[in-house]
């Protein structure tokens, strides 16, 4: 039920009996409900268009549309505003509807092929802090298209390939390592140490571009260790996103290898077309669509001169490949604002090459960084990047004091369970909330609270509505009738309730999960409004008591399917 769509839609046929052309009305909740429920925000401007005066447009919009059986009074209100109010009995006959629905009433849209790159970690080193809304608001965005009935492409584009591996396999065979029972923090460390012999040793170097030669052209031996690599590094992360209840398997796993194979015959291929030329060894493409510093046409190099490819080559063959093999019809990224420009490049590259449809959609969704209270990077004291397993350990830990300090009578197998939700739950939820636009600060006292715009807060709502729901001893098929909506606190958040929809179309596009956390604090609120303003469980009216039952379930029902979307969990008790 997106409700500020069908009040838009009815506007809009109101003023396409007066003039041929298509407005746009703006609808806003209103911030004073006793003006209404809904405002037309830009009838001064439509009244300019039309050459009417505000008054006299509304009077038209009015006419026309205050019939319709949704709206119980419009008014006009100087010195340009039209306010909406809705029936209560329509509103109670939609809530009817979402209340027998398992989808609270939302329709699967027109399915479409969706690619969704996110996280994307490093091989041999462990996930940071810095992969975090990667993962997460990625993961959103991919709960919310498969809700919705699209065919969701998870990719987690690994750099599985290049010069590294042949560092850290020359590395290995020089210290006479065995790969076997290597841990990740250990790969770690002798990729940092093959790195610096790298840079210094001439002949270390050699060896490591041979063993990435020997790599590409299938040596056994190299194979296995890259392989081995790759799955010890993996196995960890898998671990990690279970943890944060991402749901990321290994099929989702798209490395640069996958494309290795189809590199040559797209450099071959873009020269042959004149897409690309060589210069002074290595291929380039020169885009007049981006400007270098001295205002000539951009080179990207998409071959070097020792025949070595880069990451723009792998991006292009990774567009034509989800484009023909995956049939994409949308693709959308999830990495900070430094990949923008390299992204754009391959993309204008694989359009002027015929490898993609003009008609497919890239979407980069870019992100700030999570900053410390000094609004500097989030770092370790002395300088490191958190390493991400430490930072939900750490959550994990604070939550367990924080229960322990509220003296419940839970088994330590109860606290630990109940920790790890909200934990995990309070980080996930601190990112999530905050613009995906803008940097943050992280606060580990704000996130774990249990007031305001946290998990806590929207995580204990829900258990208070389980806990009446179950002291009511009323069972859900004895609630069979009609919803009543007489006090504001019942109408307010049965309205916020209808808002769910839209939230959930709204950021499908979008990509902006915090809008959805405004919504479900919204909604908490509306509900703790509700039940201080409404009595439910000493209701003297059984009819009446019935109907805040229903109007408790539906909240928790999309309070629970809110969260399940952000990737946290509910739990019965706090």
């Amino acid at each position: 039920m997106n409700l500020k769509n069908i009040i838009q839609q009815d506007i809009k046929n109101a003023l396409i009996k007066i003039d041929h052309k298509e407005y746009e009305p703006i609808i806003i909740l209103n911030k004073k409900v006793q003006l209404g429920h809904y405002q037309l925000n830009n009838l001064i401007k439509l009244s300019n268009m039309l050459n009417l005066n505000p008054h006299a447009l509304s009077e038209i919009i009015i006419l026309n549309i205050e019939k319709k059986s949704r709206y119980k009074k419009i008014t006009f209100s100087q010195p340009g505003f039209i306010n909406i109010f809705i029936d209560e009995k329509w509103i109670s006959k939609q809530l009817e509807k979402i209340f027998i629905s398992s989808r609270l009433g939302i329709n699967r849209s027109k399915s479409q092929n969706i690619v969704i790159d996110y996280s994307s970690p490093n091989i041999a080193k462990e996930m940071h802090i810095g992969h975090l809304r990667s993962t997460i608001i990625g993961d959103v965005m991919a709960r919310i298209l498969d809700f919705l009935g699209h065919n969701v492409i998870r990719a987690n584009h690994i750099g599985d390939w290049g010069t590294q591996f042949g560092m850290l396999i020359a590395y290995l065979e020089d210290k006479k390592l065995k790969h076997d029972n290597l841990s990740l923090a250990q790969l770690e460390k002798f990729y940092c140490k093959a790195k610096k012999k790298y840079d210094i040793d001439n002949f270390f170097a050699e060896k490591s571009r041979e063993c990435v030669v020997k790599l590409q052209n299938g040596d056994r031996n190299c194979f296995s260790i890259w392989k081995k690599i790759v799955s010890i590094t993996m196995l960890e992360n898998y671990k990690i996103y279970k943890k944060l209840n991402v749901t990321l398997k290994e099929n989702h796993t798209m490395g640069e290898s996958v494309y290795n194979k189809m590199l040559p015959d797209i450099v071959n291929d873009l020269k042959n077309k004149k897409i690309a030329m060589e210069i002074n060894g290595s291929t380039v493409v020169f885009l007049k669509e981006f400007k270098n510093r001295s205002g000539e046409s951009m080179g990207v190099v998409i071959q070097k001169k020792d025949k070595g490819f880069l990451y723009s080559t792998t991006d292009i063959a990774c567009f034509k490949y989800r484009y023909q093999q995956l049939h994409a019809n949308r693709i959308i990224y999830y990495t900070d604002s430094r990949q923008h420009q390299h992204l754009m490049q391959a993309w204008t590259i694989a359009k002027k090459a015929n490898y993609i449809s003009p008609n497919l959609l890239l979407e980069h969704h870019m992100f700030g960084m999570m900053l410390s209270k000094n609004k500097r990077p989030f770092k370790t004291r002395n300088g490191d990047t958190i390493k991400l397993s430490a930072l939900l350990d750490e959550a994990v830990e604070r939550a367990i004091r924080l229960i322990k300090n509220k003296k419940t009578n839970l088994s330590k197998r109860k606290v630990i369970q109940l920790a790890n939700i909200i934990g995990i739950s309070a980080v996930k939820y601190a990112d999530l909330s905050k613009n995906r636009n803008t940097n943050y600060v992280f606060d580990w006292d704000k996130m774990l609270s249990f007031e305001g715009n946290t998990a806590p807060y929207i995580q204990y709502a829900y258990t208070r509505i389980i806990s009446i729901l179950k002291k009511s001893a009323i069972s859900i098929n004895k609630l069979k009738e009609e919803i009543i909506l007489k006090k504001e606190s019942e109408i307010n958040l049965a309205i916020k309730i209808l808002e769910f929809e839209e939230i959930i179309l709204l950021i499908s596009q979008k990509g902006t999960p915090h809008i959805l956390c405004k919504y479900l604090y919204q909604l908490a609120t509306s509900f703790s409004n509700f039940y201080e303003n409404c009595s439910i469980l000493f209701c003297k009216k059984i009819q009446n008591r019935k109907s805040r039952l229903k109007l408790s379930i539906l909240t928790a029902k999309t309070l629970k399917k809110g969260l399940n979307i952000l990737g946290i969990q509910v739990t019965k008790k706090m």
